[in-house]
């Protein structure tokens, strides 16, 4: 039967016939080489997607203190640092119609739980080793001069915390059981996006064709996501104390501009954050010719936070030894209901607001903070 699709070569009119996969390595390994294959232009027309290939069989815990349980087939962030998803299966596989959706929820509910942006980086930083390329310059090029990568990565911790993620559900065929639940959960799950990625092979006379077909993008899916989504918001000082006001009681708006304030008088510059779904702002000194990041305060939709960014601070030499990073961690420690692991050394621990609405804890955190600004 013919399969509608042809190709010209010189003066030959090929009809190319469509053949499976010879195995599900070799459709993965089509991925990794060629991203473009998951249709960006599809997923969105108005700025079509770009990707940036961080890892194959990227290993997710289902606890902070556990081993990987779980491996996804590949990760990739595209442009706006939406972390995204992507399970491959041929449709002999047998899985491909219920067990493969499981498998996606149970990534992406612990992703958000267990992936602390570090291991984000790690993962593409042993990526980049493996191509033998440069990390910063791959994603310098990746990013163009929209964005530095210190900005392009809270970007990404943000998505993951707010669970702004896109799952692809990848094979040859897409079963129309899948195809069903594909449409619902993408129409239900807010802010996450679900689709599949429809990519059929067709071979004749030599020559492969592969063309990709995005399924799940209901006209009724489109239109609550549109409504719910907007577009992400440029922070500043007002608007981010509007964000604590309208959001949180009295003492939680309270402190946040009690530390506003705090951080304008002490910090040399603040950098502000971008995002619909919370608002965030570092607090940075300048140093080495470069900025310092010390603090990030954000407003989530269920807490407010101070998130302390020991991973960023171990690349100054000013913090690059772990027992004087230690030393800090432990001088947090000392203040009464503050409890950061000692792993989290080289990470980003957060204290929350239930802690700082106390004026006086809040007081000894700032201390702390201002005594690794002075050094």
């Amino acid at each position: 039967m013919s399969s509608g699709i042809f190709l010209i070569k010189g003066e030959e009119l090929i009809e190319m016939s469509e053949e499976q996969y010879v195995s599900e390595d070799y459709f993965q390994s089509l991925l990794q080489k060629y991203p473009n294959l998951l249709a960006g232009n599809q997923i969105d027309s108005d700025s079509p997607r770009r990707w940036l290939f961080i890892n194959r069989e990227a290993g997710v815990p289902d606890s902070e203190d556990s081993g990987n349980r779980w491996y996804i087939d590949h990760l990739f962030l595209d442009q706006d640092g939406i972390p995204t998803l992507v399970e491959v299966k041929r449709s002999t596989d047998t899985r491909i119609r219920r067990e493969v959706v499981g498998q996606m929820l149970d990534y992406a509910s612990n992703v958000t739980s267990y992936w602390p942006i570090e291991r984000i980086k790690m993962m593409f930083e042993e990526t980049c080793q493996e191509q033998e390329v440069d990390p910063e310059n791959s994603l310098g090029s990746f990013i163009g001069g929209n964005k530095t990568t210190d900005e392009f990565w809270t970007n990404v911790d943000t998505n993951i915390k707010a669970g702004k993620l896109r799952l692809l559900f990848v094979a040859d065929t897409i079963p129309s059981e899948l195809q069903r639940i594909i449409e619902f959960l993408n129409k239900q799950m807010d802010p996450a996006e679900v689709l599949g990625v429809e990519i059929k092979q067709y071979v004749g006379d030599g020559e492969t064709t592969l063309v990709p077909r995005v399924i799940g993008q209901t006209v009724e899916a489109q239109q609550h996501k549109k409504r719910t989504s907007g577009k992400s918001i440029q922070w500043n000082e007002d608007s981010y104390l509007d964000w604590h006001k309208e959001h949180f009681a009295e003492p939680v708006y309270e402190t946040a501009k009690a530390i506003l304030n705090w951080v304008k008088e002490h910090s040399d510059s603040i950098w502000w954050g971008k995002g619909r779904t919370e608002t965030s702002y570092i607090a940075c000194m300048q140093g080495d010719g470069r900025n310092k990041l010390f603090a990030r305060l954000v407003g989530a939709p269920k807490s407010a936070y101070l998130q302390l960014q020991f991973a960023e601070l171990k690349k100054y030499q000013d913090f690059s030894d772990e027992t004087i990073r230690m030393y800090y961690l432990r001088k947090f420690n000392e203040i009464e209901g503050v409890n950061i692991s000692e792993d989290k050394v080289d990470k980003y621990p957060s204290i929350g607001f239930d802690i700082l609405t106390d004026k006086y804890r809040r007081n000894q955190v700032l201390s702390v903070i201002k005594e690794m600004m002075n050094r």
